[in-house]
């Protein structure tokens, strides 16, 4: 193991205090991940929206005690602590990761192109864990963190490592070969993807292929002109595949049949699968295969029993008020760490593990048992569920101190067994090796509702957050609007990703919304946008803020306080003419607030009618200059200094000159656009599904629906799919003014919509009963839906019912 004063000379930096020269067994880079003990290095980051530098105080009084740090700090704070100075913590990061690296002489296949790395490593693991202890990156960990967050990991116990890198300008992928230093390549293939990060696909090719500059072999498709010439052109030893140009092997494919021809002769493999990309994925699994000397029947055992890649963790709606986190198809102890993580940011107080044998570690069972139960500590577990023979045989290795435990032999044991009922209002993780099957403990575990689901995407909701983020001055605060069930995707949920990622203030729109949020222990400042008498004693039993809006409100607050402490949010009319107090109210609205010293103002705010349109902005213009003048005296007056505020979405996108303290985040986080302008950078967060429960074959004259109002012209077939206007679907659709989309196809509504299901055409489609039906999603974005009854995106979320099942989601580890 490497010790804290070696990093002087390994990462180029300057040792500021020593107080216990300890070993590094752990790196962490965010103060909210779980791995805190004395034996881990913490990396101070200072990014454009983050700075690591604010937590080490936190950090330090939950036993981290040794830093990297790229800022002068108050070493003596600090007095049992390690600190090292470096000119970039992420340099010495990778500095660091290298020299671990350059210490084990462990083959590595490194893998690198615009698409496909992660389905391609995973794949080659579930090809070759059989024969080898292998390390790889958790999820798609491929950055210039990731990478060496992954190759951490590689321990002298490992007999292979498979690491992806991806980048996304010059100068990265050197660095990345440094950590990575791979003795086998995989160039998947050369797309689009950061094409506005190179100046040509040229030299978008060449970086990437100083990933293999020190390879022993690289695995390439030849049909790509630019990196076979590029190949030839650096002479990199390499193995070549092609479906049309010259290459070691030749391929050609027969629907789900492929035949490769080289040098060792003629040879065919079947798929479970005939679609171009996937074909192209294990084509380089294959050949990778083949160089390691792997026999053609072996390999066709294999690739025949290859499973998908699960891309993304999913967190289900489950029995008895519980959250579900489904990561039930793999699991390492990189990946078990991840997943610990992104449960620690939910904040349900009952934490339940459900946990597979860990196979193929190359670690002692004891040892193994030891590492898992450190992070089950680390992770504030109160409930272990273990299932397996090595959970089983080594039972008296699972400490049990402070946490229930149970420890089953198998899953069907364990499905026999577990009193369900008893999962109350928790957290469950569910993580399991494919070899168990944990999907059936899943099933068991989720709430059983119709087919129709609202998929969200976390990973997306991050990106928008953080894409707001970076419009922001320095020092402007967020507050996220999660009001009307959080634009329908899911109040409780995406108020825990918020706080999570550390946003400065919530609003809803009424009371009892922000009471759920408090039920379920969200702890930031809460602004109630509507509230009224009968909700004050339930605004300050759960520590919520008030908008006060008229005299009438503020008046009839007071009497009830009866001097106890309230904050509140006074909102100004400046042209919006809905709710805000009048310039003429502000005399009295003032003469009320100094007679109260009990209340607090939090801040000053109101809306822009016109912040969307370029048409209305010197509107705009006015409503700031009358705000303007109405906060300074309120604040003069009062002698106060609140929080200003007046942009939301739109106004962040077109007005930033008007951000003042705080910008309010509503619509703009789910990536939807509500200007006129481009903004190619929001993501669509929400994806609303249904399924068809049944199809028939309609002949002419005969009619569909409720008032006869479909009616078939010629033979046509009508799918009738489970969602109507109860679950959001709006009548507005009906007589084919809505389409949903089924196989990349659009097809229109036939007569009406019904309450619980809608029939829709799909004559011509190859739809089945039971395939998934899109009603808004990336490839029908919500705002063509909303313009097909002249409506807007917000109504759409909105309406969606709280019956239909939400599934939140992030990247698979």
């Amino acid at each position: 193991m490497i010790r804290f004063s070696e990093l002087p000379a390994i990462c180029s930096g300057v040792l500021k205090q020593l107080f216990n020269d300890r070993e590094i067994r752990d790196v962490v880079l965010d103060s909210r991940k779980i791995l805190l003990s004395e034996t881990a290095l913490f990396f101070a980051i200072t990014g454009e929206r983050h700075d690591g530098h604010q937590y080490i105080s936190e950090l330090y009084r939950q036993g981290i005690r040794q830093f990297v740090v790229e800022k002068p700090c108050n070493y003596e704070s600090y007095p049992q602590a390690n600190f090292l100075w470096v000119d970039s913590s992420i340099a010495a990061l990778q500095a660091l990761v290298a020299f671990h690296r350059n210490q084990l002489s462990i083959p590595v296949i490194g893998i690198t192109g615009s698409n496909g790395k992660t389905i391609i490593k995973e794949w080659l693991f579930q090809l070759l864990s059989p024969d080898f202890q292998i390390a790889k990156n958790p999820g798609s960990y491929n950055s210039q963190i990731g990478v060496p967050l992954s190759v951490w990991q590689l321990q002298p116990y490992h007999q292979l490592g498979i690491f992806e890198a991806g980048i996304s300008q010059p100068g990265e992928m050197e660095k990345l070969e440094k950590i990575i230093r791979p003795t086998v390549g995989i160039f998947t293939n050369l797309g689009t993807a950061h094409d506005e990060g190179f100046d040509s696909a040229l030299v978008k090719a060449r970086e990437k292929l100083h990933l293999f500059a020190r390879a022993d072999t690289l695995i390439y498709c030849s049909d790509n002109s630019i990196v076979h010439q590029e190949v030839e052109r650096q002479k990199i030893p390499a193995i070549s595949w092609g479906f049309e140009q010259e290459a070691d092997y030749h391929v050609q494919q027969e629907k789900n049949k492929i035949t490769l021809t080289g040098n060792a002769g003629v040879m065919q493999f079947d798929l479970p699968f005939s679609d171009r990309a996937s074909v192209e994925n294990i084509i380089h699994c294959i050949v990778l295969l083949l160089k390691l000397n792997y026999p053609p029947p072996a390999i066709q055992e294999r690739v025949l029993h290859i499973q998908a890649v699960a891309m993304r963790l999913e967190l289900k709606q489950g029995i008895n008020n519980c959250q579900i986190i489904d990561d039930s198809y793999n699991n390492d102890l990189g990946g078990l760490q991840i997943s610990l993580d992104f449960m620690a940011g939910l904040q349900k107080k009952k934490k339940t593990l459900i946990l597979s044998d860990i196979l193929q570690t190359g670690l002692e069972e004891k040892e193994l048992i030891t590492r898992i139960h450190e992070l089950i500590l680390k992770g504030g577990i109160h409930k272990f569920i273990a299932v397996g023979p090595v959970f089983k045989r080594n039972q008296n290795w699972v400490p049990s101190k402070g946490i229930e435990t149970e420890i089953y032999p198998s899953t069907e044991e364990a499905l026999q067994k577990i009193h369900w009922d008893t999962f109350q209002q928790e957290t469950i993780l569910v993580k399991g090796a494919r070899a168990f099957q944990f999907e059936s403990l899943v099933n068991r575990l989720l709430r059983k509702v119709h087919g129709t689901r609202m998929e969200i995407d976390l990973n997306k909701m991050v990106h928008n957050l953080n894409f707001f983020k970076s419009r922001l001055q320095p020092g402007v605060k967020l507050m996220a609007m999660v009001k009307a069930f959080a634009y329908g995707s899911g109040s409780e949920e995406v108020a825990n990703l918020l706080q999570y990622h550390r946003v400065d203030y919530l609003a809803v729109a009424y009371a009892d919304e922000g009471v759920e949020l408090r039920k379920n222990h969200i702890t930031l400042p809460i602004m109630v946008m509507n509230s009224s008498e009968e909700s004050y004693s339930t605004l300050l039993a759960n520590n919520l803020e008030p908008v006060v809006f008229s005299l009438a409100l503020l008046n009839s607050l007071v009497r009830f306080l009866e001097n106890r402490p309230c904050r509140i949010h006074l909102e100004i009319e400046t042209g919006m003419h809905r709710l805000g107090l009048e310039p003429g109210d502000l005399e009295a609205a003032v003469r009320i607030l100094k007679s109260q010293p009990n209340i607090s103002v939090a801040s000053i705010f109101s809306h822009l009618a016109g912040a969307d349109e370029q048409q209305h902005d010197s509107y705009s213009k006015a409503q700031v200059e009358i705000f303007e003048k109405a906060y300074q005296r309120v604040a003069q007056e009062l002698e106060i200094n609140p929080i200003r505020h007046i942009l939301n979405s739109s106004g962040i996108l077109r007005l930033p000159h008007y951000q003042m303290d705080l910008v309010r985040l509503g619509i703009g986080l789910y990536g939807v656009n509500p200007t006129a302008d481009a903004f190619l950078e929001l993501k669509p967060v929400a994806t609303l599904k249904t399924v068809i429960s049944q199809i028939k074959t309609i002949k002419p004259g005969d009619s569909i629906g409720y008032g006869r109002w479909g009616r078939a012209q010629k033979d046509m077939r009508v799918a009738t799919i489970a969602i109507g206007y109860a679950d959001g679907f709006s009548r507005s659709f009906s007589r084919g003014v809505g389409k949903v989309m089924i196989h990349d196809a659009l097809a229109p509504v036939v007569g009406n919509v019904c309450m619980d299901m809608t029939m829709v055409d799909v004559t011509g489609i190859n739809a089945h009963e039971g395939d998934d039906v899109i009603i808004f999603g990336e490839r029908l974005p919500i705002q063509t839906v909303a313009d097909s009854i002249q409506t807007i995106p917000y109504e759409i979320l909105t309406n969606t019912s709280e019956r239909v099942k939400r599934v939140f989601f992030a990247e698979s580890f």
